[in-house]
């Protein structure tokens, strides 16, 4: 039993990891921009597949490849908020939500149509592979090198968002963005590098988490609930709030489908609508 229990443990956490890393730029354009991007998991399914096309195309090596998604999917990113998700700012939230949608499909039929129905291929280095031995037990070490890269994730984000001026001007720009630009802030150049930040990490994730996440076409539905959950239930405008969410959904994901899989998510979503009911904005959240 002690056994089942620290790989539950261990799994969500690296589950839990990766949720976050992702979600958390969701957790920004909801809570700070207040736009409401469905389309998330776009980027994240976008820095899977640069990932895994650097890598068996171009044989470029993994790290380079993983910062090649997050840089990319960030570039990307400014065009579509330039083009695209600036002239919906002060639209309403129905209209945000149909055109996000709009951009899922979009983007689903366009993977599919250049990488096929087949999942992502990720070549991990052989550094990477096999089992680390640590307190006495074997554990995978891609999995460990996950949970610890994105704790230095983590804490970079929450210093950046926290304790420096651009977090500062971020939430004051969001709060009121007419006093904000009267006090000389350039909203605009702040918002798109906060989108392309926020898309950046979502990139990053998606090619981190591809051997925990298989990417594939339908990628940006398939996780979309689970990215929301993150966010809803850690509450928006909050960073602390969505990283302990996703790792209460990691953990307890991999604990359904470890001991009861013929419930599959149902707890885990069931868990959700009860912790919305006690707090509607979320567990840390400090906006509606």
């Amino acid at each position: 039993m002690l056994s089942s229990v620290v790989s539950v443990a261990f799994h969500g956490v690296a589950y839990g990891m990766i949720l976050y890393v992702i979600s958390v730029g969701l957790s920004v354009t909801m809570g700070l921009m207040g736009f409401i991007n469905l389309a998330h998991g776009v980027f994240a399914m976008a820095g899977g597949f640069v990932l895994s096309s650097f890598m068996a195309r171009f044989g470029v090596p993994f790290p380079l490849a993983v910062l090649s998604a997050f840089v990319l999917v960030a570039l990307g990113s400014v065009v579509l908020e330039r083009l695209l998700y600036s002239r919906l700012y002060g639209a309403g939230e129905l209209t945000q939500v149909l055109f996000s949608i709009g951009l899922i499909l979009v983007s689903m039929a366009s993977a599919r149509l250049i990488f096929g129905d087949q999942a992502a291929r990720v070549l991990l280095p052989d550094y990477l592979r096999g089992q680390l031995h640590m307190m006495g037990r074997d554990f995978p070490t891609y999995r460990v090198f996950i949970i610890f890269f994105s704790l230095g994730i983590i804490l970079l984000l929450w210093f950046g968002v926290e304790r420096t001026r651009w977090g500062a001007m971020v939430r004051a720009a969001v709060d009121h963005r007419a006093m904000a630009q009267s006090v000389g802030i350039n909203t605009r150049l702040l918002f798109m590098a906060t989108f392309a930040l926020g898309s950046g990490l979502a990139g990053l994730g998606g090619a981190l988490g591809a051997d925990i996440l298989p990417v594939q076409w339908a990628y940006p539905f398939e996780h979309l609930v689970y990215f929301l959950i993150v966010v809803a239930v850690g509450g928006l405008g909050s960073l602390r709030g969505p990283f302990i969410a996703a790792l209460l959904i990691g953990v307890a994901d991999t604990a359904c489908k470890y001991w009861v899989p013929e419930f599959g998510a149902f707890l885990v979503y069931a868990a959700t609508i009860g912790i919305l009911l006690w707090r509607p904005m979320g567990l840390f959240g400090v906006r509606a």
